[in-house]
């Protein structure tokens, strides 16, 4: 009984709503009964029209009528198209009973049609004289404080953000222009709003109309128009924001208005990457799957990813508890009924990757632990190795021993004539997963990808955080190159090139142009609201240890295989001499475990392509 009356307090508003509406139509439907018999007859006659239940046949009409429509549902002053559709409905139901009494009746025809022309003339008014209010309340009154926005884009897109931020109470934003590179629309106005130049005039536009914001509203744009866009837009103390990408919108993920700050992604001139997750969630779902690493950048991102599968359980196995920890509240907290584990251990610890296979039997296995940060490694070059390689073949053999369906290893474009210990190490892991693969029931693959951005220690965090601090902005050289994709994009390919596997591929992800990183500085730079050179320098430091100019994707002998998906190619494997691999597998072991001077020579005995740095040998 109690939550009864709980429900109908809560519904108070509501049904106050509904009685004040329904209470004005009533006065409407009065006034016109007698106007409708007025215009007509020269008195009125009761006894001849049965002029009260003719009345309150007009009542019980239209309260049928607009109960089947829902029309007191709907905010008088949010009235739209779709709104005065279902009046009309409302409308046609009530005509059809009101004709059919007249010929049914004494009641003249002539009455009827002219109560109904008086009454939907009214109650049409009356909505349509609520919602002008409200637009006229909108944009012309509003908070000091409201952010004044030039929005880029007078299209569909342009349109309804203008028009859903003028019909909110709380009007934050405040559309005071449009720009549109489209000639033909100069001059339009949408929602009150005019279009006053092109992209080009961006600055004197926002310097004319005093803007402090800028909302980029072309989600149909391509990768690389927004990016050209996109740069024209960012002026120094002028915040830069985006709808989201067209893909975001048709696949339902955010919707139109979710605006957010342009970010240094968006700039970086590349499609949005498309995948199929039928075929992703076809090796997921049901499965027991286990994610090394599963606290780091990219780990995380695929137990996110892995949760939408629906997998029978996901195991975070992760050294790092605070990672751990991390993502595991986000995940119970998104997904309650997620059968998730998170167990704390080392992949180096091979006892109790026995145990962890033994007991749960994984079928899906990602490998994402592993030491990555390049000059650190250089000066600690035995823990890549003992982490990177035999951390990996620890995995790859218990995933082996314990029949699981699928062993996805996490590689980088680094492996790929390494000069660098990290990457020679990684090299070494995608020899493993090959050799290993051969005989096994086990698909194993490695998937090969640049940098992400945004990653634990990647130069997008270093660079906000000397931003915050006023700069310099450090780069180690001006004519340094990375591959660049975002964490989501990575993992959604990772996982679409898991479906691929058959056993011993290589998957080498497509990211693009490579990235100028003295460029990425700068629009970060710009990003944050700030002038390159004027209000923050950037500063050249020289090369790091292990570090080159450029990244490469193939090694010579590996060749290209295209898949289904444009955005994923195959690298043909190179032949091993599988005795001599794991023979020198052992050496390595030994050399790293006794920290041996001669480590780095065993590494390139098993990389010959791996260019040993002079600076830290």
């Amino acid at each position: 009984m109690a939550v009864k009356t709980k429900k109908v307090w809560q519904n108070k508003p509501r049904i106050r709503s509904i009685v004040k509406k329904a209470s004005v139509d009533l006065l409407f439907i009065l006034i016109a009964s007698v106007l409708s018999v007025l215009l007509v007859a020269d008195t009125l006659k009761l006894e001849s029209l049965d002029m009260l239940w003719w009345t309150l046949m007009h009542i019980a009409c239209a309260a049928l009528a607009f109960s089947l429509s829902r029309t007191y549902l709907v905010s008088y002053r949010s009235f739209a198209l779709i709104d005065t559709l279902m009046l009309f409905f409302a409308f046609f139901l009530i005509a059809a009973v009101e004709i059919l009494y007249a010929f049914l009746t004494p009641v003249r025809l002539l009455h009827a049609v002219l109560y109904l022309v008086l009454f939907f003339a009214a109650a049409t008014a009356v909505r349509l004289a609520f919602r002008l209010r409200q637009e006229l309340l909108m944009r012309y009154t509003h908070k000091d404080d409201s952010e004044r926005i030039v929005v880029v884009g007078a299209g569909v897109a342009g349109n309804t953000v203008i028009r859903e931020l003028q019909g909110t109470d709380k009007m934050k934003y405040r559309p005071v222009a449009i720009v549109d590179d489209d000639l033909a629309k100069q001059g339009m106005t949408v929602g009150g709003v005019l279009v006053v130049g092109t992209t080009y005039e961006i600055k004197a536009v926002v310097e004319k109309y005093r803007a402090t914001g800028i909302l980029f509203a072309i989600p149909s744009a391509t990768a690389k128009q927004k990016k050209e866009i996109l740069s024209r837009c960012q002026i120094p103390g002028i915040r830069l924001r985006t709808v989201p990408g067209l893909y975001q919108l048709v696949t339902g993920e955010v919707s139109l208005t979710k605006m957010r700050d342009v970010e240094v992604g968006d700039l970086l001139g590349r499609e949005q990457i498309k995948v199929d997750l039928n075929e992703i969630k076809d090796y997921i779902s049901d499965e027991v799957v286990l994610v090394t690493g599963g606290g780091g950048s990219i780990g995380s991102e695929l137990c996110r990813q892995i949760a939408e599968g629906r997998p029978r359980q996901l195991i975070i196995f992760d050294v790092y508890e605070n990672n751990a920890y991390d993502i595991e509240q986000e995940l119970r907290t998104k997904h309650a009924s997620l059968n998730l584990l998170v167990l704390i251990g080392s992949i180096r610890d091979k006892g109790k990757l026995e145990d962890v296979f033994e007991k749960y039997h994984p079928t899906v296995v990602f490998n994402a632990a592993a030491h990555k940060h390049v000059p650190l490694m250089e000066t600690s070059p035995c823990e890549a190795v003992k982490n990177n390689v035999f951390g990996t073949l620890n995995v790859a053999r218990a995933a082996d021993k314990y029949g699981a369906k699928r062993f996805v290893q996490i590689s980088t474009d680094k492996a790929v004539n390494p000069t660098n210990i990290m990457g020679a190490t990684k090299r070494i892991c995608e020899m493993i997963i090959q050799t290993v693969g051969k005989h096994s029931e086990t698909d194993f693959v490695a998937v090969r990808f640049g940098n992400v951005l945004g990653s634990n220690g990647s130069v997008i965090p270093l660079f906000k955080k000397q931003i915050a601090e006023g700069g310099p902005v450090t780069v180690t050289h001006p004519d340094i190159i990375r591959y660049f994709m975002t964490i989501p994009e990575a993992v959604s390919l990772v996982l679409q090139a898991g479906a691929y596997a058959t056993g011993g591929e290589i998957y080498v992800l497509d990211m693009g142009e490579q990235v100028r990183i003295y460029d990425l500085a700068e629009n970060l730079i710009r990003l944050s609201g700030f002038e390159p050179g004027v209000d923050i320098d950037i500063v050249c430091t020289g090369l790091r240890p292990g570090e080159k100019l450029y990244e490469e994707r193939l090694m010579d002998e590996e060749g290209m295989q295209k898949t289904a998906n444009a955005s994923i190619s195959i690298g043909k494997p190179i032949e091993l001499d599988e005795d001599a691999f794991f023979h020198k597998l052992d050496a390595l072991y030994e050399a790293a475990y006794a920290e041996s001077p001669d480590m780095k020579n065993l590494v390139h005995e098993l990389v010959p392509t791996y260019t040993i740095d002079k600076r830290n040998s």
